[in-house]
């Protein structure tokens, strides 16, 4: 008999410490979305939460939620993850994951719904950071690039500086048009790079709203169906339905499409193969929305691979690319929090892969402090 009385206590001790001490936060609301019951850590991180809504505790909101994912739980008695943002007592912003159980009567009714919170602030932290190393990597890249292209265009221009002496000094007027036909491509070479520089280099702010991006897929592949039609190849759209929209940039993505269609094409076409295919798909897994542009054309040797991310590299001869087609499309997606990928193999084609985790997608001012 003792023993039992001992045991219960030692039970009703246990769930209060477990409740005080565990390190994450707690609390409890009701279908009026009010915080009737919080543990230790949820005060200490967000203060005073009696009667209070969890909307105005969590995110220091005046009206509720769009989007709620605590009314949803309420409405289906189904548990939710969330990843959202919010306002420590201190006014610091934190980001959270939040874990929504109901809790349910026998009579299937949910009076109320525990709502556990970790911080994952400074998991945040470190991924923005990355990000920043990541995009200050690419100008490193890029400025490396822009002085091999132009240390090549002034060889040439050398070139062609020495050949027109050569020739004044012989008096040799054959040699000096070669010369001024070498300095004349040469200017023209660097003037190209230059304006496609500064295209690449300006500042433009992205103009983010909801996308579809199985439209702007579709644009792309109608804008080159033409052109692919009269190089004999066949060009085709794999589009996943139902995709949802996205926050991005359209003007951007659109861009990236068109540089790596246009590539496929290129490679289509100096390929000696007999017929070719390139196919524009999109896909949505695991949280993150896919492009893929797949060609059966020339493909890349093991050299070519290794220059096509690191200097303004072109594969399509003198005077016909600037390199830059693929530094803007890497670009554009990092701006995005995404990346670029691609296979490829000499003789077997390439497929070029750009990866956008929604969770790391641009926001816009509307759409920040969704959810719980």
């Amino acid at each position: 008999m003792q023993s039992g009385i001992i045991s219960e206590e030692i039970r009703t001790w246990v769930r209060s410490e477990l409740w005080n001490q565990v390190p994450v936060s707690i609390s409890v609301i009701d279908r009026q979305f009010r915080i009737v019951e919080a543990n230790r850590m949820f005060a200490q991180n967000y203060g005073s939460w009696q009667d209070r809504p969890c909307y105005s505790v969590y995110k220091g909101r005046t009206e509720h939620c769009e989007r709620c994912a605590a009314d949803m739980t309420f409405s289906d008695g189904q548990i939710r993850v969330r990843e959202e943002k919010g306002v420590f007592r201190d006014g610091q912003q934190t980001y959270y994951v939040v874990q929504m159980v109901p809790l349910v009567r026998p009579d299937g009714e949910i009076p109320y719904i525990i709502e556990a919170s970790t911080d994952i602030t400074a998991t945040k932290k470190l991924e923005q950071e990355k990000l920043v190393a990541e995009r200050l990597a690419a100008v490193g890249q890029t400025v490396a690039g822009l002085a091999h292209g132009i240390k090549n265009v002034l060889m040439g221009l050398e070139g062609g500086m020495y050949v027109v002496r050569s020739g004044m000094e012989r008096g040799d007027g054959e040699r000096i048009f070669q010369g001024w036909q070498m300095l004349e491509e040469n200017i023209s070479r660097i003037t190209t790079f230059v304006k496609g520089f500064l295209e690449f280099a300006k500042g433009k702010t992205p103009k983010v709203q909801l996308v579809d991006p199985n439209r702007v897929a579709r644009k792309v592949v109608e804008l080159f169906q033409d052109t692919a039609r009269i190089a004999g190849i066949e060009l085709r759209a794999d589009l996943e339905e139902g995709i949802p929209f996205a926050l991005m940039d359209e003007e951007g993505v659109h861009t990236c499409l068109v540089n790596l269609v246009s590539n496929a094409l290129d490679a289509c076409e100096i390929s000696d193969k007999g017929s070719h295919h390139v196919t524009l798909s999109t896909l949505e897994t695991e949280g993150s929305l896919f492009f893929e542009v797949a060609d059966d054309g020339a493909g890349m040797d093991y050299e070519v691979k290794k220059k096509i991310f690191t200097t303004f590299f072109s594969t399509k001869g003198s005077g016909k690319g600037t390199g830059l087609g693929l530094l803007t499309t890497r670009k554009i997606v990092q701006e995005h929090g995404g990346k670029v990928s691609f296979e490829s193999g000499e003789g077997s084609g390439s497929v070029f892969r750009l990866e956008f985790p929604r969770d790391r997608l641009p926001r816009t001012g509307n759409d920040a402090g969704k959810g719980v």
